[in-house]
């Protein structure tokens, strides 16, 4: 992302956003059908032809498809999220945020907000990032999506130079588990880059170290063991 350490590009990497679904297909449908009215089918075909360009990360044709879906049914929020996160995904900040924005509005959800997050962060609007984590570490739906925002929040931190902030705010979740679930990885992953950054050396190896014995392939992380110290 603009403005983002080299670092912190290769712990976004480990992340890509994913579209997830709450509510049945035929919600989604009904939600379409409603709002389209005789051009209903038509844009939820539509619709449904982004979304399999999106899960096979063919992201310019994705909202290629999308721009004209998003035009005719502005107030639908499956079409604002999916709009959203593939312009996240392009790199797209601004207009992710607005599309995002759009669907927390309609939806009262809070289940893209790690995403929003990270796209008011690469425009530096401080202040939204924190209101923001406020609301999701308030509402705490389940532990994945808290601890993507948990991530976004830490490295907004840094980002303004509170780097020990950063660091106690990913600490206070950075405990050891027997059986860890892909967002433990993450969060230890972004803690030692953090520790790393700080001069940290010999914590940021041990989080290296334990993040290479449950998956050595996970993102950089074998890399970033080897070369610890040497940047």
């Amino acid at each position: 992302m603009a403005g983002r350490s080299e670092h912190d590009r290769q712990r976004h990497a480990a992340h890509r956003p994913k579209r997830r679904r709450r509510r049945a297909p035929g919600d989604i449908e009904s939600e379409i059908l409603g709002l389209g009215g005789r051009r209903g089918r038509y844009l939820l075909d539509r619709l449904m032809e982004a979304a399999d360009a999106y899960a096979h990360d063919r992201d310019h044709e994705a909202i290629r498809i999308l721009r004209p879906v998003r035009d005719a049914l502005p107030s639908a929020p499956s079409v604002r999220e999916l709009t959203g996160l593939t312009q996240y995904r392009l790199g797209h900040y601004r207009a992710a945020s607005a599309e995002l924005e759009a669907f927390v509005e309609l939806t009262n959800s809070v289940e893209q907000h790690p995403v929003l997050m990270d796209a008011v962060r690469a425009q530096k609007r401080w202040r939204r990032v924190d209101e923001l984590w406020e609301e999701l570490a308030a509402a705490s739906p389940y532990p994945e999506l808290v601890t993507e925002g948990r991530i976004v929040a830490a490295g907004s931190l840094a980002d303004r130079g509170r780097l020990q902030d950063g660091i106690a705010l990913l600490s206070r979740k950075a405990d050891a588990v027997k059986r860890p679930r892909p967002e433990h990885l993450r969060l230890w992953y972004a803690l030692a880059d953090l520790e790393e950054r700080s001069g940290n050396t010999a914590r940021a190896r041990a989080l290296f170290d334990r993040i290479h014995a449950h998956d050595p392939d996970f993102a950089d992380v074998d890399a970033r063991r080897r070369t610890i110290g040497a940047r």
